[in-house]
């Protein structure tokens, strides 16, 4: 598959690391081959064969590869204790004072990533979706961990009675640092996650009936900022509740914010309640770079051996590519994933399966190849009740409901491009255009844009209209409003808008952004995902789900087209409905005579 995208060619700096990391890594990148993305890998060094041979973790060509590149994806990283360490060095560089500085602490400190991105989501059944975001440079991590207290640190501790009985040079402090400047950042990244990614819930996770003064401070950070986002609710838990809530109930969470130790212990919790660290991606985002890793640590003691499961490093690709701007691409390696672990055929031992770790690859590249445009094409042919009939027959919700027809006759079908619209805020200084998004739109795309169903002003006008002929962009829905309708009519466009309006958006609307999930009266609509569109209104197609509705629809169809044949033959309506499988229209037998 291709994606014949205008973005321009975005470099990553690929360390596959120690352990399971290059097996992993290269298993990945076979997967992602398929998609054929304009991206410029380029492979580096570093982890502990470096130190073992150079005495450093991370020697200064990678530092130079990564000021280069536009991000990193990293395999995994093999860290010893200090003994250990010394230990595996070449004879000359023993005893030099050369100290092993885990490589993962070194690039969040270096390049100021300050936020671990760690979506956690239920691959079989959608049942959950949330994702935790850790700060990364603060908190009991800090690095201000002693043991034998000086005077100072003995001051702080001396009265409590455990401290009394041990004696200062058998006693251990650690300080749990928290700052404005790192939890206002880290909050903040958190809002802009919810809205960027559709969630509508944000909860601090903290101590506070404990750690009173710092939780309490964290309250009034989280207090201060959420009134610029009225639309995310907020709230502060107790992180022992939130991990109960997170077994019991994990889809009542959308994001969750937490400090460093918390957010670390949290993480991981998640990961086993998506079914373990084989399936787990991540990110770190910061001021002057970022990373992607999966989470499942080198392993060492499987690599080589093809147990590992490449899973978790298919969807931190798929996470990079969304942080580079490729969402379309990114939803695909994360539906093929889900069609692949749903389908439970090919796992591997991890996950209650038998296979390797290329096999397993093998097997979500082949779903990449398969889902889609035949698919497409399929689902394109169907009249738009049949899919819905599909849909219900699944159990599955997918009429945006309100979004109609503004020219008759036109049909569309494509992969979901989300646009997402926001208020421009009254205070905001000079000219706030629209949106200028079409130039990344990739052709054969169906827009989708979210502009919360208002018709106080128009998204969509005859000068989009144009250029999204000329880039073979497919349709546009509007959960929103249009005008220049009768250009847009005579143009042929297929044009599906909640409203009409001749109200300029500019200086009322600005792009929120692009790529996110979308949510239209509790319908779901996912970047990749499959709009169908006609006369009766548009319908989204989950892509794990396609193949299997295109399936139920085409029988819906036979179905219908057989008793319309029969009662055109004189059988009454009624015999002919029993006859055919009425009932049942999507059942294999659907069109054909029943034998009853």
């Amino acid at each position: 598959m291709t994606h014949p995208t205008p973005h321009p060619v975005k470099s990553v700096a690929v360390l596959p690391g120690d352990g399971i990391g290059p097996e992993v890594t290269s298993a990945a990148l076979d997967v992602l081959d398929k998609l054929a993305l304009p991206l410029d890998l380029r492979f580096g060094e570093i982890g502990w064969e470096c130190w073992r041979q150079e005495g450093n973790p991370v020697p200064a060509r990678t530092w130079k590869l990564l000021e280069e590149t536009d991000t990193c994806l990293l395999g995994a990283i093999t860290s010893k204790p200090l003994r250990e360490a010394e230990e595996e060095l070449p004879a000359d560089l023993r005893g030099t004072g050369l100290t092993f500085v885990s490589p993962v602490i070194q690039l969040r400190q270096r390049l100021s990533l300050y936020a671990n991105i760690r979506p956690v989501s239920d691959l079989v059944d959608g049942r959950f979706d949330f994702t935790v975001i850790r700060e990364n440079t603060e908190g009991l991590y800090a690095g201000y961990d002693f043991h034998g207290l000086d005077d100072a640190l003995w001051n702080l501790v001396r009265e409590h009675p455990n401290a009394q009985a041990s004696g200062p040079g058998s006693s251990s402090v650690t300080l749990r640092l928290q700052t404005r400047f790192g939890m206002d950042r880290l909050i903040r990244h958190g809002f802009a996650y919810a809205r960027s990614h559709g969630h509508h819930r944000l909860t601090l996770v903290d101590k506070p009936n404990v750690l009173r003064h710092s939780g309490n401070h964290l309250r009034e950070l989280l207090e201060l900022i959420a009134v610029d986002h009225p639309e995310i609710e907020t709230e502060i838990l107790n992180v022992d509740a939130v991990a109960l809530w997170l077994v019991r109930r994990p889809e009542r969470f959308g994001v969750l914010v937490a400090e460093n130790m918390f957010g670390d212990i949290l993480s991981d919790l998640g990961a086993g309640v998506m079914g373990g660290l084989g399936l787990a991606p991540s990110g770190n985002i910061g001021d002057h770079g970022s990373y992607f890793e999966p989470v499942h640590g080198s392993a060492p003691g499987m690599a080589g051996q093809d147990r590992a499961n490449p899973m978790a490093m298919v969807l931190t690709v798929a996470q990079m590519l969304d942080h580079l701007g490729m969402p379309v691409p990114g939803g695909e390696l994360r539906e093929a994933v889900r069609a692949v672990a749903g389908r439970r055929t090919t796992l591997t031992y991890d996950m209650g399966g038998a296979s390797g770790t290329r096999e397993v690859a093998h097997a979500v590249a082949e779903q990449l190849d398969r889902s889609p445009e035949d698919v497409l094409d399929r689902l394109a042919r169907l009249d738009t009740a049949s899919v819905s009939d599909a849909l219900d027959s699944l159990g599955i919700g997918g009429v945006l409901a309100g979004i109609a027809p503004r020219v008759p006759g036109a049909r569309a079908a494509g992969r979901a491009f989300t646009v997402t619209y926001q208020p421009v805020d009254p205070a905001a200084q000079g000219f706030r255009n629209a949106a200028d998004y079409l130039d990344d739109v990739p052709e054969g795309s169906f827009v989708l844009v979210d502009n919360a169903g208002s018709t106080r002003c128009t998204n969509w006008g005859s000068l989009l209209t144009k250029l999204a002929q000329r880039r073979g962009v497919r349709g546009t829905a509007l959960h929103g409003s249009a005008r220049d309708i009768a250009e847009i009519r005579a143009a042929g466009y297929p044009l599906f808008s909640t409203g009409a309006t001749m109200v300029s958006g500019k200086n009322r609307v600005e792009l929120a952004a692009t790529g996110r999930d979308v949510v239209i009266d509790g319908v779901t609509v996912r970047p990749g995902d499959l709009l169908i569109a006609d006369d009766n209104g548009v319908l989204v197609v989950p892509a794990e789900h396609a193949a299997e509705v295109a399936d139920r629809a085409e029988r819906v169809e036979r179905t219908e087209g057989a008793i319309a044949e029969a009662v055109d033959a004189g059988l009454r309506l009624d015999e002919a409905r029993r006859r055919y499988g009425y009932a049942k229209p999507w059942d294999d037998g659907g069109g054909r005579q029943s034998r009853a």
